[in-house]
C-alpha cells in the first residue's frame, strides 16, 4: 500500500493507465487533466479531481506530469495556476513526458529556487506497456530524489533506471526514439515489399517475428497493419515531436543522424495529408504511395 500522496497531471493514452496502476498499488491519487472527461474513469476508481496543477501539487508529496510537449510541461509546472504556485520545500516533481533535455534542466533550476526537486523520467513501452505496468522508465536527477520515488515508478514500470543527472533521462529516451523509428521504418518497408510481391502478410509476419528481423515494433504494430488498424498506440504527431527534439540535439552535438532525418520527412507526408493523429504504423501507407 503506497503511503505517498501523488498528484498526477495528464491522463491521456499513456497517463490514464499509468495512473490506474498507481491506484491499484494503493496510492492516494489526485488528478488533473485539461479535459476532465478523460480523467473520469480514474475518478470512478477513487482518484480525486484537482481544478488546477497548483491544487494537485498542494495536496501531494510527489507530482507526476505526463503531457505531450515541452510547452505543456512548462505551463503545468511554471505557468499560471502551475505547480510552482503551490511549491514547498521537499516536493518532488517527476516529469514522465518526452521533452527537451535543455528545457528540463532550466525548469529544474527554477523549481529548485522554491525547494522543489525535478526528476525527468520519460518512458518507453507504448500503451500496452503502460496498461501492463511494464514500462521502461529512464530517470535523470539527484540520486536521493530518484530513490525516494523509485517505489512509485515500480508500480508503473518493469525497468526503472537512473541514467544520470537531470536531463539524462530525456537524452536516453531520445536515443531510444532513434532506434525505435528505424524499427518502424524497417517494418513498413518490409511489409510493403512483401505485400507488393504478393506474399501472405500473416505468414511473413509469423516468419519474421521468429527470426533476426523481430522487433517490438514488428510484434506490436505488424498485426495492426495486417488488420488495417491505424489507431494510435503512439501517434505520428508525437513521434514527429520526439524526432524534432532528436534533430535539435544532433545540431548541438554535431552528430549527424541521416536515418532519423529521412524518417522525419516520411512521417511529414502523413502530417501533410491530415493524418498526424494516426498511429506510427501508418508509415506503411507512405511507403505504399511511393510505388
Amino acid at each position: 500500500m503506497g503511503s505517498a500522496r501523488i498528484g498526477f497531471i495528464g491522463t491521456g493514452i499513456m497517463g490514464k493507465p499509468m495512473a490506474e496502476n498507481l491506484l491499484k498499488a494503493g496510492y492516494n491519487l489526485v488528478v488533473h487533466n485539461r479535459t476532465k472527461d478523460k480523467a473520469q474513469p480514474l475518478l470512478e476508481k477513487g482518484a480525486r479531481w484537482a481544478e488546477t496543477p497548483a491544487e494537485a501539487a498542494g495536496e501531494s508529496d510527489v507530482v507526476i506530469t505526463c503531457v505531450p510537449d515541452t510547452p505543456d510541461v512548462r505551463q503545468v509546472l511554471l505557468g499560471e495556476n502551475g505547480v510552482i504556485e503551490a511549491a514547498r520545500e521537499g516536493l518532488v516533481c517527476v516529469d514522465m513526458s518526452t521533452i527537451s533535455p535543455a528545457a528540463t534542466k532550466d525548469m529544474g533550476k527554477t523549481l529548485a529556487q522554491k525547494g522543489v526537486t525535478l526528476v525527468d523520467a520519460p518512458i518507453s513501452g507504448g500503451e500496452i506497456g503502460a496498461i501492463q505496468a511494464k514500462l521502461s522508465i529512464m530517470m535523470g536527477g539527484p540520486k536521493q530524489a530518484v530513490e525516494r520515488v523509485r517505489p512509485i515508478m515500480q508500480s508503473m514500470g518493469r525497468t526503472v533506471t537512473h541514467c544520470g543527472p537531470l536531463g539524462a533521462g530525456q537524452m536516453t529516451k531520445l536515443a531510444n526514439q532513434v532506434m525505435v523509428i528505424h524499427t518502424i521504418m524497417s517494418m513498413a518497408e518490409g511489409l510493403a515489399f512483401a505485400e507488393k510481391a504478393g506474399l501472405d502478410l500473416q505468414t511473413t509476419l509469423d516468419v519474421t517475428t521468429a527470426g533476426a528481423a523481430s522487433s517490438h515494433s514488428l510484434r506490436a504494430l505488424g498485426p495492426k497493419i495486417i488488420a488495417g488498424d491505424l489507431k494510435p498506440a503512439f501517434m505520428v504527431d508525437l513521434q514527429q515531436k520526439d524526432l524534432r527534439l532528436v534533430l535539435e540535439c544532433t545540431e548541438q552535438l554535431k552528430q549527424p543522424l541521416p536515418g532519423v532525418a529521412l524518417a522525419h520527412q516520411l512521417l511529414m507526408v502523413l502530417q501533410g495529408q491530415g493524418r498526424g493523429r494516426d498511429g506510427t504504423q501508418a508509415m506503411i501507407d507512405v511507403i505504399r504511395q511511393l510505388a
